[in-house]
């Protein structure tokens, strides 16, 4: 049988066609525009992601025995506000994981209501990205369409309800919207309350490989498939891209270096930061995960390869850059503020250390050096925890780099597992659908027959002492100039 995944990023909608052996048939990716209305604001408009996507099923499924299509499953970019009225139309464009509009309602949500309360409701604690305090700005800010909300959803759930008329998410996704008990996998009263909304608003949960329901019938016309296609719940993009690398079960690692980047740590139990640095969110294998996110991560390299030096060609800027951990340049990669550790919206991006004979590749390391130690922050409070983490697999745009790569397994002091099959949320989101559709009897299982490493890097001594004293540096900087962002 063949399974659908599909990956509703930020900038694409990327589709990928598995078999049930896990072999990748085909991968077909479309993009769509992101909207800036105001500095710091990031929207969408939600039938650019629909219109993308069916577009996108088409070419995927063409040349192919459609008979054989089981299951569609989803993985999607977090945190992200749809609403819909009482005719089912989109109230306003989606506000984004990464809009930074909401640091007033952050500020009430974390301070005012107050951490401890929220941590007991959530497991978490309030994010500029996360959905509730977007919920709060629209009440304060926009009334009239706060009060025609009859449906809320998350971007990938948006999908999933044009696609089958299943009203649903999962629980890894409805983790991030700070409106979900975590450690009970159903929805907060106390936060519901907090927000004004009611329950019948919210989608119905399920684990992220149930099947919700079936492919509308004129959908399944329209793409030339037979009645019948189950619909899998699917799972929050980095959620759907450990189970693409294998990170289920107990105490596995996944770094992610996509448009934001983040430290993914799997855990059969429940556990929460005291400190809340790291969000502790229920994840796709039917268990538990602990996840440091920075905001601007592979996006940092592409902003300055595209913006800055007006290039497309990234190897180029990479290729003679040897003098590893001797960089005398920082770079501090908070583009769009920053979440783990810092809980920052107001952070910026900043280079340090420059001097007359500071050349472009030094200002290019610098950006690649900058987000691992920027990830590492997230990784020493997990080791402050007690969470041993001796090896990580990686997935992402950015770990195509081999430099990077080799960076990270020196900065985090960690081997780097590479997979054969580097495709995250999309394969992630296909695997979830061949659990839903029997194929596997567990996420576990389908991870366990699916996912091969076959390549680590090691972290290398000499690297390791000399980027330990260049790390102590970097997390000097950020308390160094913190009140001035927030001043500014």
């Amino acid at each position: 049988m063949l399974y659908i995944g599909v990956d509703l990023g930020t900038s694409a909608v990327k589709l990928l066609l598995m078999d049930g052996d896990g072999s990748i048939r085909k991968i077909v990716s479309k993009e769509y525009p992101l909207h800036f209305p105001q500095p710091g604001w990031s929207e969408q408009q939600p039938e650019d992601w629909y219109r993308q996507t069916i577009s996108g099923l088409k070419e995927l499924l063409a040349d192919t025995d459609r008979s054989q299509a089981a299951g569609i499953s989803f993985g999607g970019q977090m945190h992200g506000l749809v609403v819909l009225d009482q005719d089912d139309k989109v109230i306003r464009p989606a506000i984004l994981w990464n809009d930074g509009r909401t640091g007033e309602e952050t500020e009430y949500l974390n301070q005012t209501v107050g951490k401890e309360k929220l941590s007991a409701y959530t497991a978490n604690i309030a994010f500029a990205g996360f959905t509730a305090p977007k919920l709060l700005w629209m009440q304060k800010h926009e009334p009239e369409n706060f009060a025609a909300i009859r449906k809320i959803m998350l971007p990938k759930d948006y999908l999933a309800y044009r696609l089958s008329g299943s009203f649903c998410t999962d629980v890894s996704d409805a983790s991030g919207m700070l409106l979900m008990d975590v450690k009970n996998r159903c929805w907060s009263r106390p936060m519901l309350e907090i927000c004004g909304i009611g329950e019948e608003m919210l989608p119905k949960i399920h684990e992220s490989y149930q099947v919700t329901g079936e492919l509308r019938p004129e959908i399944a016309a329209e793409l030339g498939l037979g009645k019948g296609v189950k619909v899998i719940a699917g799972a929050g993009d980095n959620a759907a891209a450990a189970v693409g690398t294998g990170t289920v079960g107990e105490g596995k690692c996944n770094l992610s270096l996509g448009t934001s980047g983040t430290i993914f740590i799997s855990s059969r139990r429940f556990g929460a930061d005291p400190a809340n640095a790291l969000h502790s969110f229920a994840h796709a294998d039917g268990n538990y995960h602990l996840m440091g996110c920075m905001l601007s991560a592979a996006s940092c390299n592409k902003w300055w390869n595209e913006e800055i030096l007006r290039t497309g060609d990234f190897a180029r800027e990479q290729a003679g850059i040897t003098a590893l951990g001797d960089n005398s340049v920082f770079f501090l990669p908070y583009l769009m503020g920053e979440r783990s550790p810092h809980n920052d919206p107001d952070a910026r991006a900043m280079f340090f250390g420059m001097s007359m004979d500071t050349t472009r590749k030094e200002m290019t390391q610098a950006v690649l050096e900058g987000v691992a130690f920027a990830l590492r922050d997230s990784l020493e409070v997990a080791k402050s925890l007690g969470i041993p983490i001796e090896r990580t697999k990686i997935c992402g745009g950015g770990a195509r780099s081999s430099l990077w790569k080799r960076m990270i397994a020196s900065i985090l002091d960690v081997r780097v597992d590479v997979i054969a099959q580097e495709e995250g949320p999309a394969l992630g989101a296909a695997m979830l659908a061949a659990v839903g559709c029997g194929e596997y009897a567990s996420v576990e299982e389908a991870a366990g027959a699916i996912v091969r490493v076959v390549d680590t890097i090691e972290p290398e001594p000499e690297l390791v002492g000399k980027y330990k004293q260049k790390y102590e540096q970097f997390r000097r900087l950020y308390p160094a100039v913190k009140e001035i962002f927030s001043n500014s």
